[in-house]
């Protein structure tokens, strides 16, 4: 879910602060002409900005349909992200291979990838049914369709009954194409929200965007986490224990799907896209740009050798924390925490990622934004070190009736220093890019720059997944001359009255050479990423012909 940006006014003037005249007297001071006609004026403004308030009030209560309309929608491009983020902690329970949840982790890239494209969304649509309508409404069909289709699926694709493990070749191609419809719906909605509300409110979409894909996320993940654990239930909801859950993935995906197809067909039937405001003063004009145009800028853009520096930087910064992002959490879950402990954990981090973008903005906001990006760097390696010596404590505090609250207060503090680590990056890099991409082509230049940002950390992550297995070393003990190097010779120490034994777990290697390789790159290429700030402005624009 990627942070939205600052909400920026479009009204730039600011009522000017009245200074109160302290004195001791009660005489009244005598004033000039000059004075007089200031006091006028500035009267004049006072009662401008009023007015300009009034009208602001009341444009907010006559648009508060469409930034609900437009809260709503950010919900449910939440609720395909979150099932998609709560599968792999799924199959980690069902003990599918790390090899697997790589192959799973190519769900998460087209958030990543939908630059690739969004021209085609901004420039081929159907006229008389709307430029945004033409593809929020077929692609919101097609999620409630894949939704409704898999919901009777979904059960043997997990393998529910456990006799044969996870489809995950399949459950990869379902959530792809589901994360892909909700890019490509995310791109509509964005491009939406710029004509829906007037240029006095247009600040509430990056609002209804953050808080909306939250909201929606936190229901098909953490929620659905909880409602699907039989343990969570029948320890808080129940008072007769169960074998399953309040919900099951079937229930929820049908549900949601219904949810889709019903709520597409109002918005397409009831929602007009090209209202008769839509060319008043107070509605934004949309720019148009041809697809071939666009993708010429955006080459144009990548070849200038400071973005193409910045773009090889961003790429690869991200490594030395890709054990600790991708891999951290399903090893907690092989070690037998809870899932929907695990999930539950995100609740009190909500206030914690809402506060700190409004707190680092303020040292990010000088001309060298990226020196807090430098400086946070190291801590988030060190923290990933933290987080594989939380993995090899976990087993030991874990007794029969599972896992004290203490060790739990452990994960979260762990977790909310992580977090200030990576927004520290995050809210910096942000502002890095605000700073150099070039206003006249503004919009695409930083749609590059965050697509480049969030590919730099799909790809190790992915990466790191796939090497677990890998450099994990099992022998295989009780069965002589029996090995474990793969699922055959696994299974024959097995039927042979042997025992796979973890010799060297590969995640523990591996957070080693991640953090070794990140500390590399903050020596080496941290410096040349700071002395980009030292590139004048000419060196990132754009020379459009």
């Amino acid at each position: 879910m990627e942070l939205s940006e600052s909400i920026r006014h479009a009204n730039g003037r600011q009522r000017k602060p009245v200074v109160v005249n302290a004195n001791m007297n009660d005489q009244e001071p005598k004033m000039s002409d000059q004075e007089t006609v200031d006091e006028e004026e500035a009267l004049l403004q006072g009662s401008e900005c009023e007015e300009r308030l009034q009208r602001f009030r009341k444009g907010i209560r006559g648009e508060l349909g469409n930034v609900l309309l437009l809260l709503f929608l950010y919900v449910l491009q939440g609720i395909p992200l979150g099932l998609a983020g709560s599968i792999p902690l799924i199959m980690q329970s069902k003990n599918v291979s790390y090899k697997d949840q790589a192959y799973f982790s190519f769900v998460f890239w087209p958030f990543s990838l939908k630059l690739l494209w969004a021209p085609l969304v901004d420039s081929l649509y159907i006229q008389q049914f709307g430029r945004r309508k033409s593809w929020l409404v077929p692609t919101q069909y097609l999620l409630g369709m894949f939704m409704l289709g898999l919901s009777f699926t979904v059960d043997s694709l997990l393998d529910m009954n456990g006799t044969k493990g996870p489809d995950v070749v399949t459950l990869t191609a379902v959530f792809f194409m589901l994360a892909f419809l909700a890019a490509t719906q995310d791109i509509a909605v964005d491009g939406w929200a710029l004509t829906m509300l007037s240029r006095e409110n247009v600040g509430y979409a990056s609002t209804c965007n953050s808080v909306g894909q939250t909201a929606g996320y936190f229901l098909g993940n953490v929620l659905f986490l909880a409602l699907e654990s039989a343990d969570f239930c029948n320890k808080y909801l129940r008072f007769e224990p169960q074998d399953q859950g309040i919900v099951t993935l079937s229930d929820f995906l049908f549900f949601w799907g219904i949810v889709f197809m019903v709520s597409t067909t109002l918005v397409a039937v009831m929602k007009k896209e090209n209202s008769k405001h839509q060319g008043s003063k107070r509605r934004p004009k949309e720019e148009t740009q041809g697809v071939l145009e666009t993708y010429k800028l955006l080459i144009s853009i990548i070849k200038m050798p400071a973005v193409f520096t910045f773009c090889c930087l961003l790429l690869t910064s991200k490594i030395g924390f890709s054990a600790a992002d991708a891999v951290t959490g399903l090893k907690l879950v092989e070690a037998g925490v809870p899932k929907a402990e695990l999930a539950l954990l995100a609740v009190p981090m909500v206030p914690l990622q809402i506060m700190l973008p409004l707190v680092i903005s303020k040292y990010t906001a000088g001309p060298r934004p990226l020196d807090i990006f430098y400086k946070a760097f190291p801590f988030r390696l060190l923290i990933g070190l933290e987080y594989a010596l939380l993995v090899w404590w976990t087993p030991s505090v874990k007794h029969d009736e599972g896992f004290p609250v203490y060790y739990y207060g452990v994960v979260l503090l762990s977790y909310a220093v992580h977090q200030v680590a990576l927004y520290s990056m995050y809210v910096a890099c942000m502002a890095f890019h605000a700073k150099v991409s070039d206003p006249v082509i503004g919009g695409t230049y930083m749609t590059l720059l965050n697509t480049v940002t969030n590919l730099g950390g799909n790809w190790p992550s992915t990466l790191a997944l796939w090497l677990v297995d890998p450099l994990t070393s099992k022998e295989c003990q009780g069965a002589v001359g029996q090995t474990c190097g793969s699922a055959e010779e696994a299974g024959l120490c097995v039927n042979k009255g042997g025992e796979c034994v973890t010799a060297l777990d590969g995640y523990y290697l591996e957070s080693l050479v991640c953090v070794v390789i990140g500390f590399s790159w903050w020596i080496f290429f941290g410096k040349r990423m700071k002395r980009l700030q030292e590139e004048s402005s000419s060196a990132w624009h754009c020379r459009i012909r």
